[in-house]
C-alpha cells in the first residue's frame, strides 16, 4: 500500500475534518486528531512563514496526524469594466451598512509556491488541495519531502486528473458538501455529482484511496460511506457546532434555527460557487450570477461587507457556509463529536449485518 493507504487504514478512526477556512481552526484539528482520526488546518490565509510555525505549534500539541489544506488560486484579472459593475452592484448593501464604496483591489496574487515550500518543510501528514491542482514542480516538493497529495476532485475526470498529476489519493466531494466547490475541469453545473455516486465511480477510474466528502452529517453517513469503499469519511458542516469551531454568533444561530433544506449554492459572494443557507444578499444578487469577477475578486470586495454584517448579526449579507445536512449539526467538542461517530457507525455495521444475514 501507499504511505497514504497505511496511514488511513491505521486510523482508529477513519474520519478526516474537512478544512473550512473561517470555520475550522487549529484548535478543531489538534482534537480530532487526538481522538484518533484526522485533523486539518485550513492553511490558504496563512502567510508562508506562519503556517511553517504553525505546523511546527500542532506537532508538538498532537501525537496524531493532521493534514494542511490549500485552496489553489493562482493570479487572477478582472478588467475594469466587470470590477465597475461588480462595485455598483455592491454600492447598495454597502450604504444599507453604513460603509463606504469598496476600493478597486489591486492584488489577487496568492502565495502558493511559498506555501507549498513551507509545507514541504513542515511535513505533515498530508497536504491537500481544492479548486486547481499544484504544479508538477510544487507535487514533486512535496514528494520529495515525503508529504503525501490529497487532491479534491467533483467528477470523475478531475479524479483521473489527479491520478495523472500523481496525487496519493482523491478527495470525492459530493454536490451535498457546504462551502465552495472544489471543481476546477468543467463549469459548476456540470460538476455537481452526488457523493453516493461519486465515490463509487471514482473508486472504479482510479487505482487510488477515495475519501467520501458531502452530505455526511453522523455514523450512519460514516458507515453508509465505508460501505462504498470510500477509505475514509471527510466531515465538514458535522463540525460547523463544535466548542472549537470559529464560526460567528449569528452564523451559529442561523445553523441552530435552519430550515427544511435551507441550503443553496451561489457565486455572489465570492466569485465561486459555494452552498450555504440562503440569505436575502445571495436571492437579490441570483439574476447577476454569470457576472461576478471570479473568486478571489469577488471575495475581496464583499468581505469588508461580512465583516461588518457580522459586528452588526445581520445574516443577510454573512457567508452562511453549510452542507445540505446542516440540520443534523450537533453541539460539542469536536473529539467527543468524533468518537460519537464513529460509535454510531459501528453500530448502524452491526445493524446492517444483521439485516443482510451477515
Amino acid at each position: 500500500m501507499s504511505a497514504i493507504a497505511d496511514l488511513l487504514a491505521a486510523l482508529p478512526i477513519p474520519i478526516i475534518q474537512a478544512p473550512m477556512l473561517g470555520a475550522s481552526s487549529p484548535d478543531m484539528a489538534v482534537a480530532v486528531s487526538d481522538a484518533g482520526a484526522m485533523g486539518t488546518l485550513a492553511a490558504t490565509a496563512h502567510r508562508p512563514d506562519a503556517l511553517e510555525a504553525e505546523i511546527a505549534a500542532m506537532k508538538v500539541r498532537t501525537a496524531g496526524p493532521f493534514g494542511v489544506n490549500l485552496l489553489v488560486a493562482r493570479q487572477v484579472t478582472a478588467s475594469g469594466e466587470v470590477l465597475a459593475a461588480a462595485r455598483a452592484r455592491l454600492a447598495p448593501w454597502y450604504a444599507e451598512l453604513g460603509l463606504p464604496e469598496p476600493d478597486v483591489p489591486n492584488d489577487f496574487t496568492g502565495h502558493i509556491p511559498e506555501q507549498v515550500a513551507a509545507i514541504a518543510r513542515a511535513r505533515p501528514a498530508a497536504a491537500s488541495f481544492a479548486f486547481d491542482v499544484p504544479t508538477p514542480a510544487e507535487v514533486a516538493q512535496l514528494k520529495a519531502a515525503g508529504v503525501p497529495i490529497i487532491g479534491t476532485a467533483t467528477t470523475v475526470a478531475e479524479a483521473r486528473a489527479w491520478a495523472s498529476l500523481g496525487a496519493d489519493a482523491v478527495c470525492a466531494q459530493g454536490f451535498e458538501a457546504g462551502g465552495h466547490r472544489g471543481h476546477f475541469l468543467a463549469e459548476t453545473e456540470a460538476s455537481l455529482v452526488g457523493t453516493m455516486a461519486l465515490v463509487p465511480a471514482v473508486r472504479a477510474a482510479v487505482d487510488l484511496p477515495v475519501i467520501a466528502a458531502g452530505g455526511i452529517m453522523d455514523g450512519a453517513g460514516v458507515a453508509a460511506a465505508l460501505a462504498l469503499g470510500a477509505a475514509a469519511v471527510q466531515m465538514g458542516t458535522a463540525f460547523l457546532l463544535a466548542d472549537e469551531a470559529l464560526v460567528s454568533a449569528p452564523w451559529r444561530h442561523a445553523i441552530e434555527t435552519a430550515a427544511d433544506d435551507p441550503t443553496r449554492l451561489t457565486s455572489a459572494i465570492t466569485g465561486r460557487h459555494a452552498r450555504g443557507i440562503e440569505t436575502r444578499f445571495m436571492r437579490e444578487l441570483r439574476p447577476f450570477e454569470g457576472e461576478m469577477p471570479p473568486y478571489p475578486v469577488q471575495n475581496r470586495l464583499t468581505q469588508p461587507l461580512r465583516v461588518a454584517a457580522a459586528k452588526a448579526a445581520n445574516t443577510d449579507v454573512l457567508s452562511l457556509w453549510a452542507g445540505q445536512g446542516v440540520r443534523l449539526a450537533r453541539h460539542g467538542p469536536a473529539g467527543d463529536l468524533v468518537r460519537q461517530f464513529w460509535a454510531e457507525a459501528q453500530d448502524t455495521a452491526k445493524a446492517l449485518a444483521a439485516r443482510v444475514g451477515g
